[in-house]
């Protein structure tokens, strides 16, 4: 039985790509990975090795963070941007020793090897595998995801977050690694395809007496508008890294990439003209939409979600004017009425409003 095929038979409803939406039951899932713990398939993140000398260079010259100086299994979320500093896509790499493995946003994998390889030299010493076909990638998330973890043989307080390591599961070498959280604690599984059905079944199980349950996108979805996670509605053409609140995503320290000179001057000047936060909505508008302040548009709703709890969910780019906690907006063509309840990401560590 394929993973798709066991999917099905724990009562998975896939979308298009093989990935499960839900199991028939949004609530259930919904609570249990605010209380328990929730596993969710993510293998359409795409993941990619690079090889040889250059590999950090060539990534620290291409992206925001700074990639020279990772220790070994650390991981460091980065953004490629383009010349004018607009967001082509996000990835998240951990320093494999021999190798960097990067794990792209959802369907990104062909994406981010095309770019490698345009931007690979004559006189780098790299070599890119894209190994998406080969391996399966599962996230683990909730309040108990530390103590599930810890029952496959883990010691969690030796993994920090953002960092990772290699383990045994089911008899299949694996790799395990810390994510930024969205709902408790964040981890991801990448073990190889042929042994995906035996692992994912190996973490369940591990984790019944915790309260694990499978899961979906549908639930990914709302957990991650619920914490203020940028996605694909965000990280685009239309923003700057820093309007959407990944300032820790961007080092200011090191050397030139593409769009750097702009960012740094909007960093040196500490004042953005839009920025990311969460509303409350009265009732749900569909993302996305347009926000007005007196009659007058003053920035996006660009992800939304009604939880299986009823509550709404809502991130929004704003100009800096209105984004004082308590601002009171209308949104959509219907001026459903709305409220600012506070800024996302970091930058309320370092903007001034």
């Amino acid at each position: 039985m394929n993973l798709q095929a066991f999917h099905q038979s724990q009562g998975a409803t896939l979308a298009s790509d093989g990935i499960p939406l839900h199991y028939g039951d949004l609530l259930k899932e919904y609570q249990a990975a605010l209380n328990d713990a929730v596993l969710l398939e993510r293998s359409h993140e795409g993941r990619l090795q690079l090889f040889g000398n250059s590999r950090y260079e060539i990534l620290n010259r291409m992206s925001t963070n700074k990639m020279v100086d990772m220790a070994e299994n650390e991981g460091r979320p980065t953004i490629f941007t383009n010349p004018t500093a607009r967001i082509l896509d996000r990835i998240v790499v951990y320093n494999r020793n021999e190798h960097l493995l990067m794990i792209t946003e959802p369907g990104q994998a062909d994406w981010l090897r095309n770019l490698l390889q345009r931007n690979i030299f004559f006189g780098d010493d790299a070599r890119l595998v894209d190994i998406t076909p080969l391996t399966k990638m599962f996230a683990l998330h909730g309040a108990k995801a530390d103590s599930i973890v810890a029952a496959l043989g883990i010691e969690t307080n030796s993994i920090v977050p953002l960092y990772g390591t290699e383990i045994s599961i089911a008899d299949a070498t694996i790799y395990v690694a810390r994510r930024k959280i969205i709902s408790g604690s964040h981890w991801v599984f990448i073990c190889p395809t042929e042994q995906a059905v035996a692992v994912y079944q190996a973490i369940l199980q591990a984790g019944q007496a915790f309260g694990l349950i499978p899961a979906g996108s549908l639930t990914y979805n709302s957990l991650r508008i619920r914490a203020g996670r940028p996605a694909r509605p965000e990280l685009n053409t239309d923003y700057i890294p820093l309007e959407i609140g990944l300032w820790d995503e961007v080092s200011f320290t090191k050397g030139c990439y593409t769009g750097q000179e702009i960012i740094a001057r909007m960093e040196s000047r500490a004042k953005l003209a839009k920025t990311i936060v969460a509303l409350e909505l009265t009732q749900f508008v569909q993302a996305p939409a347009e926000i007005y302040h007196d009659g007058r548009s003053v920035g996006k709703l660009t992800s939304s979600v009604q939880a299986p709890t009823g509550e709404i969910f809502a991130m929004a780019v704003l100009k800096t004017d209105f984004i004082e906690t308590g601002t009171e907006l209308t949104v959509g063509e219907n001026k459903v009425q709305a409220k600012v309840t506070g800024l996302l990401g970091e930058q309320a560590k370092y903007i001034q409003s």
